[in-house]
């Protein structure tokens, strides 16, 4: 007997030991750590640039030995390359377990501000990450970064994904304050500033707010990739697109190892109209994805190339190279299998085949677009599902085929009550412009002539009171160029020329916008206004496009005797 109670005493004292133990080296129980799930391996670099992907120093309470790493993760999270952020700070906590905001790097590293929110399991991890993070941190400033970030991961299943960003927001304003001389708090408070940006918001408060912000630190520091990300982030809009040029053309020499930092450029590079630099700039980003996918030995290709080939081919059609767009278009539907399987893809493979057929009125083709591939799990992206159904509906509209249409009408808007199912209501919206349009083309096939032009009219306001996605380059087809279409047809011209003027307003040097104005003006006998549409529009294809309303421009200014 005394030795079974010798035998339990001397077991309860080991326990307050190793407890002790723990607590005293904030080593949480590997048990934990083994629920995260952490990425591992190696970061992948591409080419020549191994490992540039700018320059941070972000100050931890951490061991020295692992400062160097921590670093790294945090540029790595700055350019949105999340699975190797991910790798390397869970390269951290296997060296030093205790390092608190290693797991808050995890946590960041599963929430991705400005992409789509994250999937169920990114947030479970989120939790648990961000749950031992606050277990080992008891004070000071790295407990408001990981307190913030709790407050996104608070209450998931029960807060919807906005209201946890304006609670990070919130959060990181404190913080911010607190520390005005830290950088990376800054930087940080900048990007959940746009994180929380209302799409519906035209006075762009918070964007005003945090470009304030960048622009500061960005006199200072041209080499570090969140100041230079997020400023092209922060002024990826027509109105405000012009103050991210700058930082456009100097982020991707910042972080050349990032295909999504070679990318990321030509979002002020589509706003502006600048597309022979937004076609450099994504042929650099889809070869360096693919390489990518080749050296971490994914099955398919990676998302980030996919992206790269929607703003890529989107440029072409701008440019009027057909056999360019068309080249990319093949080579998409030839990639079956992509890693992974998200909103960039979805809306990739959706997007660019229906593109092609829009902008260059290939209406026969429109209507018979189909679903590719077909293996794809379409149901989990009811948005990006109805652009195909939008762009078949728009091919019936043009072939006379009103049933059809109709048919195509009638699952736009089965789609559109699937995402008001989801609450998502951004994406519902963007499916009830495109609803608003096809009704007013339905209408004019019916010789409904007002109830159209009414219709077309509430779709163009909607869409102009609503930013796009910041996935898309554009709009599948903008609203007021449809507009212009509607007008035109009609015989409208004045009206058709204000439309497209307007397009061309908020999407400059886009192809069937000019060439609508400059037709639009000639039938109008508007010469100069014209001339000055097709002279823009040669000059913005280089002169060389196969296009027929390009050797239509040429005609009329060589019988106008204009150059």
């Amino acid at each position: 007997m005394q030795k079974i109670f010798l035998l339990l005493f001397f077991s309860f004292l080991f326990l307050l030991l190793d407890q002790s133990c723990r607590q005293r080296n904030n080593d949480p129980s590997k048990e934990l750590i083994n629920q995260l799930q952490l990425k591992k391996g190696d970061v992948i670099s591409c080419g020549t640039t191994a490992q540039q992907f700018g320059s941070v120093t972000f100050e931890t309470s951490c061991n020295e030995t692992v400062k160097e790493d921590f670093d790294l993760g945090v540029k790595l999270l700055h350019s949105f390359e999340y699975d190797d952020a991910e790798k390397v700070f869970a390269r951290i906590i296997d060296k030093q377990p205790g390092c608190a905001m290693a797991y808050w790097g995890v946590a960041m590293a599963n929430f991705h501000p400005l992409w789509t929110e994250p999937s169920t399991p990114e947030l479970q991890k989120g939790v648990k990450a961000i749950q031992i993070a606050q277990t080992l941190s008891s004070s000071g400033k790295e407990k408001l970064y990981i307190d913030a970030l709790a407050a996104f991961y608070n209450d998931w299943e029960k807060v919807d994904h906005r209201s946890r960003s304006l609670r990070f927001e919130n959060a990181m304003e404190v913080l911010y304050k607190k520390y005005p001389g830290d950088k990376e708090a800054a930087v940080f408070y900048a990007l959940s500033l746009d994180a929380a940006a209302d799409p519906n918001d035209k006075s762009f408060i918070k964007q005003k707010k945090a470009g304030s912000i960048l622009q500061a630190l960005y006199l200072t520091d041209k080499s570090h990739p969140g100041i230079a990300h997020y400023l092209i982030h922060t002024y990826d809009y027509p109105e405000l697109a012009q103050q991210g040029l700058a930082a456009a053309r100097q982020y991707a020499s910042i972080a050349p190892s990032s295909a999504h930092a070679l990318h990321m450029p030509s979002h002020i590079f589509t706003r502006l109209g600048l597309w022979d630099e937004c076609i450099a700039s994504n042929l650099e980003a889809a070869s360096s994805a693919k390489c990518y996918a080749e050296t971490a030995g994914m099955k398919g290709h990676w998302d980030e190339e996919l992206h790269a080939i929607d703003y890529l081919v989107y440029a072409y059609l701008q440019k009027g190279e057909n056999d360019s767009a068309k080249k990319q278009l093949d080579y998409l539907q030839k990639i079956t299998s992509v890693e992974p399987e998200n909103f960039k893809v979805a809306y990739a493979y959706a997007a660019i085949p229906a593109r092609y057929v829009f902008e260059n009125r290939l209406w026969q083709q429109a209507a018979g677009l189909e679903l590719y591939p077909k293996n794809f799990p379409w149901k989990s992206f009811p948005w990006q599902e109805a652009i195909i159904h939008f762009t078949r509906l728009m091919g019936y509209v043009h072939t006379n085929n009103i049933k059809k249409a109709n048919e195509e009408l009638g699952a736009l808007n089965d789609l559109k009550n699937n995402l008001l199912n989801q609450k998502d209501s951004y994406k519902a919206n963007q499916v009830d412009i495109q609803i608003k349009m096809a009704q007013a083309w339905i209408s004019l096939l019916q010789k409904k002539n007002d109830e159209a032009l009414a219709l077309m009219q509430l779709a163009a306001d909607m869409e102009d009171k609503t930013e796009k996605h910041p996935v898309t380059p554009c709009e599948i087809v903008p609203a007021r160029e449809l507009q212009g279409d509607m007008f035109l047809q009609l015989g409208q011209l004045t009206k058709a020329l204000v439309a497209y003027e307007a397009a061309l307003q908020k999407h400059p040097n886009t192809f069937n916008a000019l060439y609508g104005a400059a037709l639009a003006a000639e039938r109008a006998r508007n010469y100069d206004k014209a001339a000055e549409c097709y002279r823009q529009l040669i000059n913005i294809t280089g002169n060389n496009s196969a296009r027929p309303e390009i050797a239509a421009g040429k005609k009329f200014l060589k019988a106008n005797r204009m150059k």
